[in-house]
């Protein structure tokens, strides 16, 4: 069986987390990740306390197994959910979107594992100062807000500026690449667009076929002329944003037209004004399965592709 530190560390069968996907992660679906050996993350994205409350709760009355809580450090509820964490003493609680450190006390104390995501070896040396337990490096293949450097490079440079184990994100889909991310010295993989397509997961079906209909090239990246370019499915809507982005629309309106349309997305299947977040991965997606088949089946072909390495060795 596919075992590594990171299992060890918290307690979880296979080293397989599930992304923190805002307005997707919710309890069932970190539930379903987590019952199936996995680690499932809940992401707090914008949402108040009560909301994430409510969803880790109903996460433990589906399973006794870890789970996490993703907490997006820029969200306007940011204090209030990284106390409700504590307080619900999850057992990890992964970051992005800023620095954690004010929050290493309090959720240190309520015995909280807290793994930042990365997209640079700087960042991974302040975050191993802070006293994280480990570190999600993220490459620029992932869904959502992306860096510059792909997880092929990023990965090997983490592992060589921490002591910390690290879980590599972007750009994974399936068993091989999940070996690949071993060898690259990762002792865990994060998956987000291949969950897209868990029965547990709750999208509007019109962005569950997208994935499932994806072609190779099928996304892009958006928003770097703000500073916060994205990665989502090449649709009607992301196509006019780019044309808004690089036309001379004015800041203020450029941040309004992207204001709610993940929402739009994810509840109401909108072509026009939803933007369907996704890594590069999605054409790789093939079909919809339980949560845990997918962990499963991703752990297994990934200690298959292992074994099978050897014979590269003479």
């Amino acid at each position: 069986m596919l075992k590594s530190k990171i299992c060890e560390m918290l307690g979880i069968r296979y080293p397989v987390f599930q992304g923190g996907m805002a307005w997707i992660a919710d309890g069932k679906l970190a539930a379903a990740v987590s019952q199936g050996g996995g680690l499932g993350i809940i992401a707090a994205g914008n949402a108040p306390g009560q909301y994430v409350r409510e969803q880790i709760r109903l996460a433990r009355e589906e399973t006794e197994n870890p789970i996490g809580v993703n907490i997006m450090l820029l969200s306007p509820y940011a204090d209030e959910v990284a106390q409700v964490a504590a307080e619900e003493k999850v057992q990890v609680v992964t970051t992005g979107a800023g620095n954690p450190s004010k929050y290493m006390e309090t959720w240190l104390g309520a015995g909280i594992r807290v793994i930042p995501v990365v997209a640079s070896v700087a960042m991974a040396r302040l975050m191993t100062r802070c006293g994280a337990a480990a570190l999600i490096a993220e490459g620029g293949e992932s869904g959502g807000h992306v860096g510059e450097l792909t997880t092929m490079a990023l990965v090997p440079q983490v592992c060589d500026a921490t002591s910390l184990p690290v879980i590599a994100a972007g750009g994974i889909a399936d068993g091989r690449g999940a070996a690949a991310a071993f060898l690259l010295g990762a002792q865990g993989i994060q998956m987000g667009t291949r969950f897209l397509s868990a029965q547990e997961c709750s999208i509007h079906p019109v962005y569950k076929e997208k994935i499932l209909k994806a072609t190779d090239l099928c996304t892009m990246v958006t928003g770097k002329r703000l500073g916060h370019p994205v990665r989502s499915l090449r649709t009607r809507f992301a196509r006019e944003y780019s044309k808004a982005e690089y036309g001379g629309m004015p800041d203020e309106e450029l941040e309004a037209l992207a204001t709610g349309a993940l929402r739009l997305a994810v509840q109401e299947g909108s072509e026009e004004k939803g933007c369907f977040l996704s890594g590069q991965i999605a054409a790789m997606v093939k079909k919809e399965q339980p949560a845990a088949e997918i962990v499963k089946e991703v752990a297994e072909e990934a200690e298959a592709v292992l074994r099978e390495a050897l014979q590269w060795v003479k």
